[in-house]
């Protein structure tokens, strides 16, 4: 029995701590509070995606040599300016000149027995119409007349590609533009056997740059051609520079399982800050809207309840989108059809008037001895700890 008295007296005793609580919630002073407002008005709303790239040279050759030697001369240096055809380099020529000598000599020699040959097979032809000489002697100078004359054609062949290779000794500039590299020196020698030797890269216009960027396969599908770009480059923190996407290239790069598209985007350099090589943080916009009706984002959010707003009435409305003004004491929702958001601020296609203020948050008014807003403390928690110390 006594345990059983001592269960209850428990019992008794939650129940009324439990009373006591909820008696001292009902009789906390509700907290003032303020609601955040901002206007409907016309402003600007842009989407973008960000990447990197690199700046590159629209058009840029790199020049080679088809045959081997030795680097014999070279007339220009890094940042040269040069035109198409000039003489950029030489190499040497001496065992060219060779190779061409030896052909040429075993074409004269070719040609010398054609000649012979060619007499022969007349004169063979003549006698056999007339019976004097066998089919055979006749069809073997015929032969011989044939090989002579496939010989001829093959030595001059080779002193075409003599000739050709001669030429290729002397290095000539393709385009019309400036040297970004030179990868070799004087007296260096170069071996053409299984590649081609690369000399120098030549832009061709400066002036006229792109960057190749980036592109994440997630943004790639807003990225199309025309799209305004903004870009930015260490050597010129201060300076924004700006493009257009030309092209959106289809092939797909695969690196540490992140798969990205290269975007080009034009990058005009009239004043050559831009040098081949920086790397660009690029922002495409691949929405834009100018001076449309709009209200902030976080206004759309904001959804009123009785417990937030405490003794200010709600005229709620059905719908999706809505957004809330407020009259002192009424809280009233409007129904808003919405287009292109930028994540701060939204368009607003009907619904509300350009000038009408809207609630976008609510804030508590703060205690005036403090900065923060007073909490309210639990009825089983502990007081304040004391810093005093018995004596």
């Amino acid at each position: 029995m006594k345990r059983i008295s001592k269960v209850w007296i428990g019992i008794a005793a939650i129940i009324v701590v439990a009373v006591g609580a909820w008696l001292l919630s009902g009789m906390k002073k509700e907290r003032p509070i303020d609601f955040e407002k901002d206007n409907v008005k016309h402003v600007n709303i842009r989407n973008s995606i960000t990447a990197t790239g690199t700046i590159e040279p629209v058009t840029s050759v790199t020049v080679g040599t088809q045959v081997s030697g030795i680097v014999s001369k070279l007339y220009v240096d890094y940042n040269s300016v040069v035109k198409k055809g000039q003489i950029i380099a030489e190499l040497d020529k001496t065992n060219l000149i060779s190779e061409l000598n030896t052909a040429k000599a075993n074409l004269s020699s070719a040609q010398s027995t054609l000649a012979y040959e060619t007499a022969n097979y007349k004169r063979y032809k003549t006698l056999y119409s007339k019976g004097l000489v066998s089919a055979d002697d006749y069809e073997s100078a015929e032969l011989s007349y044939l090989k002579a004359k496939e010989t001829v054609a093959s030595s001059r062949e080779t002193v075409q590609k003599a000739q050709t290779n001669l030429g290729y000794a002397t290095i000539t500039s393709p385009i019309d533009g400036i040297v970004l590299s030179k990868a070799v020196e004087e007296g260096q020698t170069v071996a053409a056997s299984f590649s081609t030797p690369e000399l120098f890269t030549i832009a061709q216009d400066l002036t006229d740059m792109r960057v190749v960027a980036d592109v994440d396969e997630a943004d790639i599908g807003d990225v199309k051609e025309g799209e305004r770009v903004t870009f930015t480059v260490d050597a010129y923190p201060d300076d924004t520079f700006e493009g257009t996407v030309t092209q959106v290239r289809q092939e797909a790069t695969t690196t540490n399982n992140v798969v990205t598209y290269e975007v080009v985007i034009s990058a005009p350099n009239a004043d050559l800050k831009l040098k081949p090589g920086l790397t660009a943080s690029v922002t495409i916009y691949t929405a834009e809207k100018q001076g449309v009706l709009s209200v902030p984002s976080k206004a759309l959010r904001f959804s009123p309840t009785p417990e937030t707003v405490g003794k200010y009435k709600i005229a709620d409305k059905n719908g999706k989108n809505k957004v809330w003004t407020f009259d002192g004491k009424t809280l009233t929702a409007h129904i808003v059809q919405i287009g292109m958001s930028d994540g701060v601020n939204t368009e607003i296609l009907s619904g509300i008037s350009e000038g009408t203020e809207v609630i976008t948050g609510i804030t508590e008014i703060m205690d005036e001895a403090s900065e923060e807003p007073q909490q309210e403390r639990s009825p089983f928690a502990p007081g304040p700890r004391r810093n005093d110390k018995k004596k």
